[in-house]
């Protein structure tokens, strides 16, 4: 035991005999950015909306005045640079990488920033691509945000348990659909927030109905809506449902995400200033 020892093992690097709490493994963000809240958005599996909801997220924090950001943590299938209509790559010097900015000024940073070809595959392995993900959060220099939207790859693998043990979170937002077979393969994100005793904020429901634009009537068109009553078996504390709407599409193609004006996650968005403040 070291004479300065403060007795403190969670933020002890350190390898003593008297070691009674295991080592964080939480890496300090660069010595330039200043982030309040670092929200991520999973899923268990692919397809259902997770950079939807993480970009609708980023827009309606910062029409709300916050000073937004989106960490893109999939590697291998990044598609916010598309949402956003970013096109510049993302620069950098001796003090570190800097973020591209939208056009409302949600700062972003994703692999596809970085890349000459955004067509070009990226083929990594795991612990590589894990590391990639890392240095977005310890090598960018993100300035000061006060909410970080994590979009996730599917599933529970490396990139998943790298960002919940490196970054310091406040909590997920799980993104669903209708579909039963959709429903359980959520549950091992659930299950998997829950060992890593990270809070699960919301569950968000993609494609949840699709409204007439006639008669208004709702139609469940991939089936009736499982959210509340995954919400209650879970004890999640907040839900949403996202409709089927061609504007979406539409926005997304054109890259002015920012544009579209329906405000579907407004609920959300208040939700997480009541807990997590500004």
């Amino acid at each position: 035991m070291s004479e300065n020892c403060t007795h403190d093992c969670s933020s002890c690097g350190s390898s003593c005999a008297e070691r009674t709490q295991p080592q964080s493994l939480q890496a300090a963000p660069h010595a330039g950015s200043h982030i309040k809240h670092v929200i991520a958005v999973v899923s268990g599996k692919g397809g259902v909306g997770k950079s939807l909801v993480t970009s609708l997220m980023a827009v309606e924090m910062q029409r709300r005045g916050f000073k937004t950001a989106i960490l893109d943590a999939d590697i291998t299938g990044p598609s916010i640079p598309k949402v956003f209509g970013l096109t510049d790559h993302a620069t950098g010097d001796e003090n570190g990488i800097y973020p591209v900015t939208t056009k409302t000024g949600i700062k972003v940073m994703s692999m596809n920033l970085l890349l000459e070809d955004a067509a070009a595959p990226v083929v990594w392995r795991g612990p590589v691509i894990s590391g990639a993900v890392k240095q977005f959060w310890t090598d960018v220099i993100w300035g000061d945000i006060d909410y970080m939207f994590v979009d996730m790859p599917p599933g529970t693998g490396d990139v998943p348990l790298t960002v919940f043990q490196s970054l310091p979170m406040d909590g997920i937002l799980v993104v669903t659909s209708p579909q039963e077979l959709v429903s359980m393969i959520v549950e091992k994100a659930l299950n998997m927030s829950e060992m890593m005793h990270v809070p699960v904020l919301g569950l968000i429901e993609n494609m949840s109905y699709f409204e007439c634009p006639h008669c208004h009537e709702k139609l469940a068109i991939f089936g009736q809506s499982h959210v509340e009553e995954s919400a209650q078996k879970y004890d999640i504390p907040h839900t949403a449902k996202l409709p089927i709407d061609p504007e979406f599409a539409s926005h997304c193609d054109k890259g002015d995400i920012e544009g579209y004006e329906a405000s579907y996650m407004a609920d959300t968005a208040s939700f997480l200033q009541g807990v997590l403040g500004k």
